[in-house]
């Protein structure tokens, strides 16, 4: 029987495969959400069942290859089966230079990794990562190293209830 963290719910393989099978095997998709910035990249990961959003500590951005070298170690380790990430798009609906940035990262990803990327618009995701972030009581000071991953968090919010 495959691991999915919920066999010992279930008291016989039966059981198991038959929820399996209702679920379409959805209880095991893992996603990696990215919130790319050219100081830092925030970091976010789905649970098992790929139903709720977790922050991951942020990265200070080096270089791209040293990204994505980081985001197939994660991968690898966290069982992580495709990426979300962030496209900056501006208020108007038009894409910037950042935008045609984030593209070129989402390939490269796909090419060194072999993970399917998907891209979701996440205007406003930053603000409002602020705002939840503020509301909860985390002082500006702090806040610094929250704020990217809170908009990773929000970025695959967005993708899980779209999807």
């Amino acid at each position: 029987m495959p691991t999915h963290g919920l066999q010992s719910i279930f008291k016989s393989k039966m059981l198991y495969n038959t929820f399996m099978k209702c679920t379409d095997g959805a209880i095991n998709v893992r996603l990696l959400g990215i919130d790319f910035g050219l100081k830092r990249v925030g970091l976010a990961l789905t649970d098992e069942g790929g139903r709720m959003a977790f922050p991951r500590p942020a990265l200070a951005r080096t270089s791209n290859d040293a990204l994505i070298a980081e985001i197939g170690r994660m991968a690898a380790e966290e069982k992580v089966e495709a990426v979300v990430l962030g496209l900056p798009i501006a208020m108007d609906g038009e894409e910037t230079d950042l935008s045609r940035q984030v593209r070129n990262l989402a390939r490269k990803i796909t090419s060194k990794t072999g993970l399917k990327v998907h891209l979701m618009d996440e205007r406003l995701t930053s603000a409002e990562a602020q705002a939840r972030l503020r509301e909860a009581g985390v002082s500006s000071k702090k806040m610094k190293g929250k704020l990217d991953s809170g908009a990773a968090v929000l970025i695959l919010e967005a993708y899980l209830g779209r999807s």
